[in-house]
């Protein structure tokens, strides 16, 4: 649940919009003018502001100022009427997350405000690396490892963040590629400025190159209006861009011209666009053998390598599985509300001899399943061979509707507050899904997404989500 201010004079779209997020699960609070917008967040935090441009006395833009001033990592989401779209592009331009213009409509409008929220979630959540004390804040995030190996990534992390040098990030699946980068953005002295993730997987070939470098009103059917791309929305600040092997050849030539000339340009427009962000890219390909083949630019291949972190499997660094479990462990057991019930030694020799193909985010996954169906005593190896059966059948998920519902109900009754089970019951029934999908397909993927109605690039980010290996 977010918390969200809105500040518009019109007290009836106040009213709807924060009935409208209100049903979505967040927490809102609807001012009627900038004065008071300040003075309420000056007092109180929040995760996002939707601003109107035009409100009586002080006006939108100088409000945008002074929200930036107090805080310039809140995300600020500006509203216009058509009249006053130069002066939102403007905005953005200075550090708003995006504008909407008015009428909109509500599923594009509600899509803006879940990317500002992720986005305010990027940059402002923590990475640790490598906590070691006990009692430590539990961050959301960390990057654990004191193996010889997590040494050197922790010392290039150090000696990285300070510069503007872009930075390639290479290693399996799951390995903690998005949690190097972060790290990096939050010591550099970039910090202040956005933090833009890109997974060029995820987003469909076609619209890729309009979401990272914008496009100009009737660049294409649909494009009503200009809109900036995440480069310039992350101006000043960082760009991760995951997975960038999967790049097309047309939009690595863009951000060729990026990192060359500092300047991009937006889809049907002609005028070079200066703009300052620092790239980081992230793989889990083989570049080398991209290059050979063609698929991949050699020029952008050298561009992107001016410094490399190679982030090693777990099955190379097995000495560093008891400290990642017990973090886990630790972690989600305070994230659910559940006790933590602890791991019997043999349970934890048992998980260091496995290769652990999904790295890090699999022994996570792991770790939670068997956190939330113990019964209260420590792990055993029983219970984490059960855990990391294939088939989804397996006695660690409960056997039926009954068992479910009763697990539910113990749920809700012993922490009616719980925030994460909803979350987890749709990723745990979205896993089981694609899992079915994937036997019936006989583990092809494009089957699979074509089944399911998905992209197959949409599919591919769920099982690298949920540790799904065909």
């Amino acid at each position: 649940m977010a918390k969200i201010v809105i500040i518009d004079d019109d007290a009836q779209l106040r009213r709807s919009l924060a009935r409208l997020l209100s049903e979505d699960g967040h927490e809102v609070k609807g001012i009627g003018s900038g004065e008071a917008g300040i003075d309420y967040l000056s007092n109180h935090p929040a995760d996002l502001v939707i601003l109107d441009l035009r409100l009586p006395g002080m006006d939108g833009m100088e409000t945008f100022q002074a929200i930036k001033e107090l805080d310039p990592k809140l995300p600020v989401i500006i509203m216009t009427a058509y009249g006053t779209t130069d002066t939102a592009i403007e905005a953005t331009k200075q550090g708003a997350f995006d504008y909407v213009l008015k009428p909109f409509e509500v599923k594009s409008f509600l899509k803006i405000v879940d990317e500002a929220l992720r986005a305010a979630n990027f940059t402002r959540s923590r990475v640790s690396v490598n906590p070691t004390e006990p009692d430590e804040e539990m961050f959301r995030d960390a990057i654990v490892g004191r193996s010889p190996a997590m040494q050197e990534v922790y010392k290039a992390i150090g000696r990285v963040a300070p510069t503007d040098a872009t930075v390639l990030v290479r290693g399996e699946s799951g390995t903690g590629k998005e949690l190097v980068a972060r790290a990096i953005y939050q010591h550099s002295h970039r910090s202040d400025k956005p933090f833009m993730v890109i997974n060029c997987v995820a987003i469909p070939e076609t619209l890729l190159e309009s979401e990272l470098f914008g496009y100009e009103k009737g660049a294409f059917t649909g494009a009503v209006s200009r809109k900036l791309g995440k480069i310039e929305q992350a101006n000043g600040g960082t760009i991760f861009l995951d997975e960038i092997g999967d790049m097309s050849l047309s939009t690595q030539a863009k951000l060729l011209r990026l990192l060359q000339e500092k300047k991009i340009e937006r889809l049907g427009g002609g005028k070079p666009i200066p703009v300052d962000v620092r790239i980081i890219a992230a793989t889990n390909r083989d570049l080398e053998a991209a290059v050979s083949e063609g698929t991949f630019r050699d020029d952008l291949y050298y561009r992107l390598k001016v410094v490399t972190i190679t982030l090693p499997p777990l099955r190379e660094r097995r000495e560093d599985i008891p400290l990642l479990v017990d973090y886990f462990l630790r972690r989600s057991s305070q994230e659910m509300g559940i006790p933590n019930p602890g791991i019997t030694n043999e349970a934890l020799a048992f998980m260091t001899t496995l290769d652990w193909p999904g790295n890090v985010r699999e022994l996570e996954n792991t770790v939670r399943k068997l956190l939330i169906f113990n019964r209260g005593v420590p792990i055993t190896q029983e219970e984490v061979q059960k855990a990391l059966a294939e088939s989804p059948s397996s006695d660690v998920y409960p056997p039926n509707e009954e068992a479910i519902i009763r697990w539910i109900r113990s749920q809700l009754t012993s922490n009616p507050q719980r925030q994460h089970l909803f979350e987890y019951l749709l990723d745990y029934t979205a896993e089981l899904i694609i899992r079915e999908a994937l036997q019936i397909t006989g583990g092809n993927r494009s089957q699979a997404a074509r089944l399911l109605g998905l992209s197959r690039p949409a599919l591919l980010g769920r099982m690298e989500k949920y540790g799904i290996r065909t």
